[in-house]
């Protein structure tokens, strides 16, 4: 791994996501550019882990809805034991809510699935000089965040409160799964999922676990 990119006249691009389809086509993009080059690809965290240390990696795209260990522990880990890795996510997951969080775990921007190819290309180059890449709306909102000491512009939404972890478990509810389905998807025990219901549960006053699958379905509609 370089870590910078700057030897070479093109940056390594590592992908990270479990749609083939997907990679397939962010590669194609990327390689068009006269100044990136994709140097791998993973589908999950393990892979990942074991790839990008070899891949020369200038910028890892992250995505979050990972199997096993999500995108946002990959962030904390390759953050953690390659702190000048650039890293950016490419989520279909609302910025609003994994935007602050992700930057928190140590990426350097935050792009959704639905912007067009000129926005990944340009979030990239901006990643790699050091910068931080988010919407302008977003980049408005943590700004504002800022001017008001740190506190959440959402205090009505108690969903803020959850951990990383119970925020994905409540997503996960939100769109039907099951405990069992939440506990194989997430490569975690029953019972620690259900452990982690019970926190979501307490930390947003739900008193039942229907009240827990109502709130997490209007919340992820």
């Amino acid at each position: 791994m370089r870590g910078n990119g700057k030897e070479n006249k093109k940056a390594c691009v590592f992908i990270v996501d479990d749609h083939p389809i997907l990679r397939q086509g962010l590669a194609q993009l990327i390689n068009h550019e006269d100044d990136l080059t994709i140097c791998g690809e993973a589908k999950d965290v393990p892979t990942a882990l074991e790839k990008i240390p070899h891949a020369k990696t200038d910028v890892a795209i992250v995505d979050l809805a990972l199997e096993g260990r999500g995108g946002l522990e990959l962030i904390k880990i390759l953050h953690s034991q390659y702190p000048k890795l650039s890293i950016l996510v490419l989520s279909m997951h609302d910025e609003a809510i994994y935007a602050e969080r992700a930057l928190h775990a140590g990426a350097r921007g935050y792009v959704m699935k639905q912007e067009v190819s000129d926005v990944v290309v340009h979030a990239i180059r901006r990643v790699l000089k050091g910068e931080i890449h988010v919407s302008d709306r977003m980049a408005d909102r943590l700004l504002k965040k800022m001017a008001i000491g740190g506190r959440s512009l959402t205090a009505g939404s108690m969903v803020e409160r959850l951990s990383d972890r119970e925020l994905e478990i409540f997503t996960l509810i939100g769109k039907g799964l099951g405990t069992s389905q939440i506990a194989k998807k997430l490569v975690l025990s029953v019972k620690t999922v259900e452990a982690h219901r019970e926190h979501i549960k307490s930390k947003l006053a739900i008193r039942s676990g229907m009240e827990l699958i109502r709130q997490a379905v209007n919340w992820s509609a």
